[in-house]
């Protein structure tokens, strides 16, 4: 089983928590549903250069709580918070244009509009960003793109990612490898990874590659640590 589905959707709720935690009647679960994936495109978009991770999306009745992960905080802040606000002001104006183009209010849990919930944004650092299979599956799919060879960028990868004190890694690349005429997959791996023991805390991300040759999928595997 632990082979076949997402690691991490594996193990909501023992090991990870939602990353969207509000409440919605039917009218409004498809609304905030569809809000939800664009902001994250968009934030993925415009935060790429400061190491986007993921953002947690928090709703309340007349507040709406944005948690953004990334491994360069400085260059979302600013200099004096300038940057926090600069961002604040865009992501109001994207939420406002995609209410606006619903062709209908959509109204929160108090009956009110919800274009006029309070927006606050948090940033918080990654602590390791090579224990971090998304900045990592990004970093190989950047390097692949730039032309680097595959073998060398996946087994940089992976030795960054065991000296940063993971129990194991596993990258698997699925395409046009090199520009290769047949598709073919190459896996590169150190340690152990468990995907079937729920209580290890695995993580995983996909991130493929455009290159001249066509797509170039990136998978990479990262157990954070084993249980005792």
């Amino acid at each position: 089983m632990g082979q076949k589905i997402n690691p991490k959707i594996f193990r909501l709720g023992h090991v990870y928590t939602w990353s969207s935690r509000w409440f919605a009647h039917k009218r409004q679960y498809k609304e905030f549903l569809l809000e939800d994936v664009l902001l994250r495109d968009y934030l993925r978009k415009h935060l790429k250069s400061a190491g986007f991770l993921e953002v947690e999306i928090e709703r309340s009745i007349n507040k709406m709580k944005l948690i953004i992960h990334v491994s360069k905080p400085g260059i979302v802040i600013g200099r004096g918070g300038s940057g926090l606000e600069e961002l604040k002001k865009s992501l109001e104006r994207f939420l406002f244009t995609f209410r606006m183009s619903q062709q209908k209010k959509v109204r929160n849990y108090s009956g009110k509009e919800s274009g006029k919930q309070k927006l606050e944004i948090a940033v918080e650092p990654v602590k390791e960003p090579n224990l971090s299979a998304p900045l990592v599956a990004l970093a190989i799919s950047d390097q692949l793109v730039r032309r680097i060879p595959p073998k060398r960028a996946c087994n940089q990868a992976v030795e960054r990612v065991m000296n940063a004190g993971a129990m194991g890694v596993k990258v698997l690349l699925s395409g046009r490898i090199n520009g290769a005429e047949i598709a073919r997959r190459e896996k590169f791996s150190a340690g152990s990874i468990p995907l079937s023991t729920i209580r290890e805390e695995v993580d995983f991300a996909v991130s493929p590659a455009l290159t001249k040759s066509g797509y170039v999928g990136v998978k990479v595997w990262i157990c954070k640590k084993m249980s005792t």
